[in-house]
């Protein structure tokens, strides 16, 4: 329950900070880099990093052993799930598609550091 605990708030903490950058470019440096849909983006990394990440840690805790199996599903999910709400989005007709996928990869590329991180933080302590 602690690992549970110590994900979510550094998710919130990272995202907290991802979300500053983007006001800042949005409101002050360059609003013209910044889709409309960037919220959105946000939002659906954020719930969907953390379901990942709490799925994650109840399989990890039934099963040891199979660690990288359940770590790579985890991350297909993330991806499966990650092409699957662009394709949402598209097929509703989201406007300027190159920009909208320029941040769309941005912040799936910042999440996906933050789940290496994790990923290299948790396993630092067991590799004693």
């Amino acid at each position: 329950m602690k690992a549970i605990k110590i994900l979510t708030l550094k998710l919130l903490v990272f995202s907290l900070l991802i979300a500053g950058i983007i006001y800042l470019l949005q409101e002050f440096i360059k609003p013209e880099w910044v889709h409309e849909t960037m919220w959105i983006i946000l939002s659906f990394f954020v719930i969907l990093t953390w379901l990942t990440g709490m799925f994650t840690h109840y399989l990890l805790e039934l099963s040891k052993e199979n660690s990288v199996s359940i770590i790579l599903g985890g991350i297909g999910i993330r991806f499966l799930a990650s092409v699957g709400f662009v394709a949402i989005l598209l097929f509703m007709g989201v406007e300027n598609l190159i920009l909208f996928v320029v941040n769309f990869f941005i912040i799936y590329f910042f999440y996906l550091l933050f789940d290496i991180y994790t990923l290299i933080s948790n396993l630092r302590p067991n590799s004693d």
